[in-house]
C-alpha cells in the first residue's frame, strides 16, 4: 500500500513553501528554452545555459559580456525592467529583437517582506510561429496595423502650413512673416496676439514648420472650447484608475504627446487661474505631473500661444496671472488686422474661393473688379474667417462663374439686396406701399439684429458688474462666444465694471 503523501511531507508550512518554489524552478529550467533574472536595478543576474545560445543573435559574445549588464542595454524590446518596477507578472507575452521572435512569460521576484527584489524571464518557444501559426499571424497583422495608424497619426500632427502660406505682400504682411521665420530658429516661448480671424493657428504651424522641431509633432489645443472641468486632463495626462471611469490604462496629456515637437495654445486667455499656476510650472521646469500619479513626467515641448483678448488688461483686472503672462510674453508677435492690409484682399480671395472649389467640388469662382472694390471698403471684423464665410456663402448661392456686386448684396453684413426689377400693375396699386417717408426710417435687419446683441450683452455685464462668466451664463451663451462678442463691440469690454 503507497505511503500517504502527507507523510512525506514536512509539517512547517515554510519549509513546505521552499521545497515547492524550488520544485518550480527546476522544472521551469528543465522545460523552458531558456531563463535569465534580473535584480531590482534590471541588471542581470544570472542566467540559464539554455539562454545561452540567444547571445549571439543578440551580438553578444559570450555570458561574462551580458551578466552584469542592464537588460534594456542587450535584449531589445524587453518588459523585464516594467515587471521589476510594477510588481506585475506579464504571463504570455511575444518578444520580437534581431534574434527572433518568442514566447516568454516574465515573473516579479519577492523577498520575505513582500518587496519585489527583481524578476525572472523563461523563454517558452524559439520559434512560436511552427506551433502557434494562428496566433502569431494575428500578431503580425496587429503589429503591421498599428505601425500604419502611427504613420497616419505622425502625419496628421505634422503642421499643414508653412511661412508661404501666410498670403500677403502688404508691408504689414510681409514684416510679420519676416519676424515669425525669426523666432521660429529659437526656443523661446512665442505669444500670438490679434483679433479673431487673424490667422494665429496658421502662423503657429508656420513657426513649428520653419523650426528645428519641424520633424517632431505639432499639437493644438482650444482652451476655450473645453470644459474646465477636463482641462487638466487634457493638458497633464490622466494615470489608470485616477478617477471613477478613468479606466485602467494611462492617458497622456497634450504636453506629452507634444515632446519633442511643438504645443499650441489657442486662446489662452481663457485658461482658468487655477491651471494658470500650474501652466507656468509646466513652462519653467519641463515636467507635467498626471492626474493621480506619484511622479512627474518629463517633457521636451516649445509653446506657441495664441489669444484674441487684452492679457496686460487682464493682468490688471486679476483675471490672467502676471507671472504666466510674462512666461508667454517672451516673444510677442501682433498680426495686423485685415482692414489694416487691404492690398492683400485680392490675393486672399482668389486663395479662398480656390480652396471653396476644392472642398466642395464646384467650380473655381472669380472676383469682378466692382466685387473686390466693395469688399474693400468692409471693415471686417471677423477678418480672413469672415471673409472666407462671405465668399463661400456667395459661391453656393449661384451658378455664375463670376461674383458682382449682385451676389455679394444678400451676405455682406448691412447690404440690402437689390430691388426687384418687377413692378406691380398699374391697375392694381399696391394700398401697403410704404410711403418713401416711412422707407427712409426702416433700418436693415441685420443692423437691428446688432444694436440688439450690444444692448443684451451691455445689460448682462452691468448686471453681474463686469462678471463675464456669470454675464454669460446670463445670456445663456458660451464664456468663449461672450468673449468673441466683446472684440465686435470694443465699446463694451469695460462695461459694469468697478473702477480700479
Amino acid at each position: 500500500m503507497a505511503q500517504d503523501i502527507s507523510q512525506l511531507l514536512p509539517l512547517d508550512p515554510h519549509r513546505v513553501l521552499k521545497l515547492a518554489a524550488k520544485s518550480m524552478f527546476d522544472v521551469f529550467e528543465q522545460l523552458a528554452m531558456g531563463m535569465m533574472v534580473v535584480d531590482r536595478e534590471h541588471r542581470i543576474v544570472w542566467i540559464s545555459e539554455g539562454y545561452k545560445r540567444f547571445l549571439p543573435g543578440l551580438g553578444i559574445s559570450g555570458p561574462d559580456d551580458f551578466v552584469g549588464r542592464p537588460v534594456e542595454e542587450v535584449v531589445p524590446n524587453t518588459l523585464m525592467g516594467s515587471v521589476v518596477d510594477s510588481g506585475r507578472p506579464v504571463l504570455v507575452d511575444l518578444l520580437t529583437n534581431q534574434a527572433g521572435t518568442f514566447l516568454v512569460t516574465r515573473l516579479p521576484l519577492h523577498d520575505a517582506q513582500g518587496r519585489v527584489i527583481g524578476a525572472i524571464g523563461m523563454v517558452l518557444l524559439d520559434h512560436p510561429g511552427t506551433n502557434m501559426q494562428p496566433l502569431m499571424t494575428k500578431f503580425t497583422r496587429l503589429q503591421r496595423e498599428l505601425d500604419d495608424a502611427r504613420k497616419q497619426l505622425a502625419v496628421q500632427r505634422r503642421s499643414r502650413y508653412t511661412i508661404a502660406s501666410f498670403i500677403g505682400t502688404s508691408p504689414a504682411a510681409v514684416g510679420l512673416k519676416s519676424m515669425a521665420l525669426r523666432v521660429a530658429n529659437t526656443e523661446s516661448t512665442v505669444l500670438l496676439l490679434g483679433e479673431t480671424g487673424t490667422g494665429k493657428e496658421v502662423l503657429a504651424q508656420a513657426i513649428h514648420a520653419a523650426s528645428p522641431r519641424s520633424a517632431g509633432p505639432f499639437i493644438g489645443i482650444n482652451i476655450a472650447a473645453i470644459p474646465e472641468s477636463l482641462l487638466e486632463a487634457e493638458f497633464f495626462g490622466v494615470a489608470p484608475g485616477a478617477f471613477t471611469g478613468a479606466g485602467t490604462k494611462a492617458r497622456d496629456g497634450k504636453f506629452k504627446m507634444a515632446s519633442g515637437g511643438t504645443l499650441f495654445l489657442d486662446e489662452v486667455g481663457d485658461m482658468p487661474l487655477p491651471l494658470q499656476a500650474k501652466l507656468l510650472r509646466v513652462l519653467q521646469e519641463q515636467e507635467v505631473e498626471p492626474l493621480g500619479a506619484n511622479e512627474v513626467v518629463r517633457v521636451d515641448v516649445r509653446v506657441i500661444a495664441a489669444t484674441s483678448r487684452d492679457l496686460p488688461a487682464m493682468v490688471a483686472s486679476g483675471e490672467f496671472r502676471a507671472d504666466l503672462f510674462y512666461r508667454l510674453n517672451v516673444l510677442p508677435i501682433r498680426l495686423p488686422a485685415l482692414r489694416e492690409r487691404l492690398s492683400d484682399l485680392g490675393a486672399l480671395a482668389d486663395a479662398l474661393l480656390a480652396d471653396i472649389a476644392r472642398c466642395s467640388g464646384m467650380p473655381q469662382r472669380m472676383l469682378t473688379p466692382d466685387a473686390l472694390e466693395i469688399l474693400m471698403g468692409q471693415r471686417w471684423p471677423g477678418n480672413v474667417r469672415e471673409l472666407r464665410n462671405v465668399l463661400e456663402q456667395a459661391s453656393v448661392m449661384t451658378d455664375d462663374l463670376q461674383l458682382t456686386p449682385a451676389h455679394l448684396a444678400n451676405v455682406l453684413p448691412g447690404r440690402a439686396a437689390p430691388t426687384s426689377p418687377l413692378r406691380l400693375a398699374v391697375d392694381e396699386p399696391d394700398q401697403h406701399a410704404a410711403t418713401p417717408h416711412a422707407a427712409d426710417s426702416i433700418r436693415p435687419l441685420p443692423d437691428l439684429m446688432a444694436d440688439l446683441e450690444r444692448n443684451a450683452i451691455g445689460a448682462a455685464l452691468r448686471a453681474t458688474a463686469g462678471n463675464r462668466v456669470a454675464a454669460a451664463k446670463l445670456l445663456r451663451i458660451s464664456r468663449a462666444t461672450l468673449y468673441e462678442k466683446l472684440v465686435l463691440y470694443p465699446e463694451l469690454r469695460n462695461v459694469g465694471a468697478i473702477p480700479r
